[in-house]
């Protein structure tokens, strides 16, 4: 690789804000330039063909509406596109690190990384074509031995009507009585909607839960911070 040529990338996420602050904090090292922001799979894949545009490496997201992650990379392999991607995605689990691998994806990485070391891992992946870190290579190599993990990947818009009603009274710190006295429903109904609420957006606990619905938009988090109970 051309060390004094700039870093092609591009970013596909849908969250814009993410996308937005993305682009400045990566061009401030010098080496990478964002050609491309796209803030869906399918937008990214319509650009690509459109504008021609030359990429080296993709930060992409998983869970998007209109063409999710795994689809964007299923779509550069039929096509041949020798695009690096990088998944960077708030479901991030190494037990999916096989997957990702199979699926075409040469780093792996949670969203929370910090700014230095996306950007190293951004040059690592445009030097040496990956980078996976040495517990990553432990797990890919007890994955790919075995029976890699089957790959879930949620539906943001997968939760029920019910599911999400329940998911609001959380967020605004009800008890299982509380929400189960305010739907008419049963606590140990309330408590299996709050397991598949989790099991459903991959979250561990209460806490991923808020978040999620935060980002999701399925409540502002301006409201929660005036709430008092």
């Amino acid at each position: 690789m051309d060390s004094n040529r700039s870093i092609q990338l591009g970013i596909v996420d849908d969250d814009r804000l993410i996308v937005q602050l993305l682009k400045p904090l990566l061009e401030s090292d010098g080496k990478i330039k964002v050609c491309l922001m796209a803030y869906s799979g399918n937008d990214f894949l319509h650009q690509l063909e459109r504008e021609e545009v030359e990429l080296d490496i993709i930060l992409l997201d998983l869970r998007m509406d209109n063409g999710n992650g795994l689809e964007v990379m299923t779509a550069l392999q039929k096509e041949g596109k020798a695009i690096k991607v990088i998944v960077l995605s708030t479901y991030y689990r190494s037990a999916f690190i096989g997957q990702m691998l199979k699926c075409g994806a040469v780093a792996f990485l949670p969203k929370e990384v910090d700014q230095g070391e996306l950007i190293a891992t951004i040059k690592e992946v445009y030097q040496r074509g990956h980078y996976f870190s040495p517990s990553q290579f432990q797990a890919i190599r007890r994955q790919l031995s075995s029976k890699t993990p089957k790959f879930y990947l949620p539906q943001k818009n997968g939760l029920t009507a019910r599911e999400i009603e329940v998911l609001k009274l959380l967020c605004q710190q009800f008890n299982t009585q509380e929400i189960a006295t305010a739907l008419f429903i049963s606590p140990k109904t309330v408590e299996t909607h709050k397991s598949n609420l989790i099991f459903k957006t991959g979250v561990k606990n209460m806490a991923g839960l808020v978040i999620y619905a935060i980002q999701n938009r399925i409540v502002d988090a301006n409201e929660l911070i005036l709430l008092d109970r």
